[in-house]
């Protein structure tokens, strides 16, 4: 594929060089448009179009981190399939004008706001106290908020950043939803993960980085979490009409890399245009929202909306049932 790319832009470049030698593109009007057309070929490569025609009449989903990015754009669609959708984030004032947003394009969307803070366990229980309050039934949580290579910092209850928001939270908040998702049987749970578990390890000996710290070590530590927790999670709910999957959903443009400094933000800025959208990072968590679960793996790691491999560590399962046992007993929960 990289040899494909490399020659596209190859021709590109010598196609702008012939045209302008003759006198063809005088208007850099041109330039630009060929430029782009080209710019477009290249992208699509590897940046593949997804669509599905399911409803979802009926459903109601809870989708963490709504607000911006991949999670606004997971809610936007959702609501435009009929679904009603809840909007957890840690910025109420910022959920409330992405449901303005959303609510302005799609008339008649079911979306609200609802605070949840994923970095402090007392919102957490809140917010689940709130959803049994006013909901019925729960089809799909969606746990996509995150913090990335973010300085060193802690949750309100103690945890390092990245590992108490990326995984402790989320892990908290399922286990307080469960009653209610499999009340509300069949129902999913889709976490958000990323490639980057494969650079991950769960240190047990120092969890929360308090002897040593590196932003992305702590990132790629919450990434493989997320599967693992994912991995045990579906064999806990086996039987019980509860699926769940993990999703790897591209290398996206979102505000999630604003702790990243350079060099890596500039190369980030500069190759952006080949970055998914987050309407495209959004694909393959909507894929295992809707494909039906026949065709899915529950347990399963998604990427490009087809099931893919982990690493090898996203395969331990001692290592995940140990993860396991460390949460509840942080989170001071039994989940057997």
């Amino acid at each position: 594929m990289f040899r494909t790319i490399f020659d596209l832009l190859s021709n590109v470049i010598l196609l702008q060089k012939y045209c302008a030698e003759r006198g063809f593109l005088k208007s850099p009007q041109r330039i630009s448009d060929i430029r782009n057309t080209a710019m477009e070929k290249i992208r699509s490569l590897f940046i593949k179009y997804w669509s599905s025609d399911v409803g979802l009449d009926g459903k109601t989903a809870i989708v963490t981190g709504a607000n911006t990015g991949i999670g606004k754009a997971t809610a936007k669609d959702l609501a435009k399939r009929g679904a009603r959708v809840i909007l957890a984030c840690r910025d109420i004032v910022k959920a409330e004008l992405a449901v303005h947003d959303i609510t302005r394009e799609i008339k008649g969307a079911n979306v609200e706001a609802r605070k949840l803070d994923l970095a402090d366990n007392k919102s957490i229980c809140e917010f689940a106290e709130n959803i049994y309050n006013t909901e019925k039934v729960l089809h799909l949580l969606i746990n996509n908020a995150g913090v990335a290579a973010c300085p060193y910092s802690t949750t309100v209850d103690g945890y390092e950043m990245q590992l108490g928001v990326n995984h402790l939270g989320h892990f908290f908040l399922t286990f307080l939803l469960l009653d209610l998702l499999k009340h509300s049987a069949p129902s999913r749970v889709i976490n958000v993960s990323s490639s980057a578990h494969a650079m991950g390890r769960i240190n047990f000996e120092d969890l929360h980085s308090r002897r040593e710290y590196h932003p992305i070590k702590a990132y790629t530590q919450s990434k493989l979490a997320n599967i693992l927790f994912t991995r045990e999670l579906s064999k806990k709910t086996e039987g019980l009409g509860v699926t769940a999957y993990a999703v790897h959903p591209g290398v996206v443009n979102t505000e999630l890399v604003r702790h990243v400094k350079s060099p890596l933000e500039v190369m980030w800025k500069k190759f952006s245009y080949f970055l998914k959208t987050p309407e495209e990072g959004a694909y393959t968590v909507l894929y295992c929202s809707l494909t039906p679960v026949s065709e899915l793996v529950s347990g399963g790691y998604y990427s490009d909306c087809a099931q893919s491999a982990t690493a090898r560590n996203g395969r331990d399962d001692g290592t995940a049932l140990k993860l396991w046992a460390v949460s509840c007993h942080l989170l001071g929960i039994r989940w057997n």
